[in-house]
């Protein structure tokens, strides 16, 4: 049993030694306020089933022991229900395991490397599909066994093409998916290379694997840089390959639409859009200081949203972060929005606030439900919008001083790194919605036309 009330975490993610200029982590298990193994086993019937409630509180005040970080997670994310039994969960995971080794396989077919313990970081076909005759790509795909590689054709699912040949590819989702494959190369090996996790090729092989699978089963997304990021923890905590790929589905259901590009925008657009709406609301001089200064798209906030503060935090305080927030945003519709029928999952999200206990809510969601912000259309904003804001409204008097120019605001906010308080930022970000409600509900008040969002769009 660990007694020390502040044991550093650092220890369970081992940096490479030669890598001296990582920040260090804030995050400390602490007895009687991180969430133990004990604690977290108790929380469960002798049928498997989890009081969700009793432990999102203390997730919050102490995050979770690296130990049962994993498969907490997968609670967090909405990969189980909590009302599901042991043996219920063993068959949906035993059923997602299948279901992820014919995915796994179907990429195979597609390109051998897939599942070889390899990946290549090279161009491996043109924009219009021809094979790249490239020496590195030549190397990578002829290791692996088998130099077939199968494409699912629009009529018949049934052509053939071979990496190495001179044979075109012609579907064009097929040469879309080819596309990204030696993009998320470059970026595998790009990182957490400080940890020593990621010195071993099989690791680095099964997030590209993940990856790979992930850009061809959302073909409507596919793959963008920053997932490599989001991904990574779940290589790193859940040992079963299957089990990493639907913790990071799960997730992505979350973050995708930051993902989304078209030919004028940026998915994560939306989401700045409201970062400046919510600032204009809680602190207009700033607001109206930033877009002064050119910097009212909120562009310089991109990389906090797109991958969720890893840059900004230390590897393993970016963890502690995730599940304060999962744990304040959780939502016991959650794994049912994710496993019914599309028509039951949005019956299950008008139902929200009717039906469900409140006390298995996390506290930021129960803010929501207890503001009367309850109609059908409208959803909680998401908590990371408000932690950008908390963290913008701390470097207020900074900003509002030395910023004479974008790039002032870019080195400040850049100056956080590896400095800011990952408990801290999470109470600034339920402060500032707490008040950022309030001026809603009185506009709504006088204005009950408008909707939770549109009122803050349009002030």
């Amino acid at each position: 049993m660990w007694r020390d009330p502040g044991v550093s975490a650092d220890s369970f993610y081992e940096i490479r030694p030669e890598c001296t200029d990582v920040p260090i982590s804030r995050f400390k298990i602490k007895a009687g306020k991180t969430l133990s193994a004990r604690k977290w086993h108790a929380a469960f019937t002798p049928e498997g089933y989890l009081d969700i409630g009793k432990t999102l509180s203390r997730i919050y005040r102490g995050g979770v022991h690296p130990s049962i970080r994993g498969e907490v997670w997968e609670f967090l994310l909405g990969c189980y229900d909590p009302k599901s039994t042991f043996e219920e969960r063993d068959q949906i995971r035993h059923r997602r395991r299948m279901q992820y080794a014919t995915l796994k396989e179907e990429c195979r077919q597609l390109f051998p490397l897939i599942g070889s313990g390899r990946f290549v970081t090279a161009p491996v076909v043109t924009e219009d599909g021809l094979p790249i005759q490239d020496p590195l790509v030549l190397k990578e795909t002829n290791s692996a066994k088998g130099l077939d590689v199968h494409h699912q054709d629009n009529n018949n699912h049934s052509s053939r093409i071979a990496t190495n040949s001179l044979q075109k590819v012609t579907d064009k989702i097929v040469v879309q998916w080819l596309l990204t494959l030696h993009q998320i190369g470059l970026d595998v090996v790009r990182t957490d290379r400080t940890l020593v996790f990621y010195e071993k090729q099989e690791n680095l092989s099964k997030l590209w694997d993940v990856l790979a699978v992930y850009a061809w089963v959302d073909k409507d997304v596919g793959y963008g840089q920053g997932m490599c990021d989001l991904c990574s923890p779940m290589i790193i905590l859940l040992d079963d390959e299957a089990d990493a790929f639907w913790c990071f589905e799960r997730l992505m259901r979350r973050l995708r639409g930051n993902f989304r590009c078209t030919e004028s925008s940026v998915g994560v657009t939306s989401q700045l859009n409201v970062l400046a709406s919510v600032t204009q609301v809680i602190d207009p001089k700033l607001h109206n200081h930033l877009d002064n200064l050119g910097g009212g798209d909120y562009l310089f906030a991109f990389r906090m949203l797109m991958v969720l503060f890893r840059r900004e935090f230390s590897f393993c305080d970016s963890l502690y972060l995730w599940e304060m927030m999962w744990a304040l945003e959780y939502d016991p519709d959650l794994f049912l929005m994710y496993e019914m029928p599309e028509s039951a999952s949005e019956k299950a999200v008008g139902s929200k606030g009717k039906s469900k206990s409140i006390r298995q809510c996390g506290k930021y969601e129960r803010e929501f439900l207890k503001s009367g912000s309850k109609n059908a259309s409208q959803a909680p904003l998401p908590i990371s919008v408000f932690l950008v804001a908390s963290v913008l409204k701390d470097k207020s008097s900074k900003l509002l001083q030395e910023a004479r120019g974008l790039d002032d605001v870019v080195k400040i906010l850049n100056d956080i790194t590896g400095n800011l308080d990952a408990k801290k930022a999470c109470n600034g970000a339920m402060k500032l919605h707490k008040k950022y409600l309030k001026k809603v509900l009185f506009y709504s008040a006088t204005l009950p036309c408008f909707s939770y969002l549109r009122i803050s769009i349009l002030l």
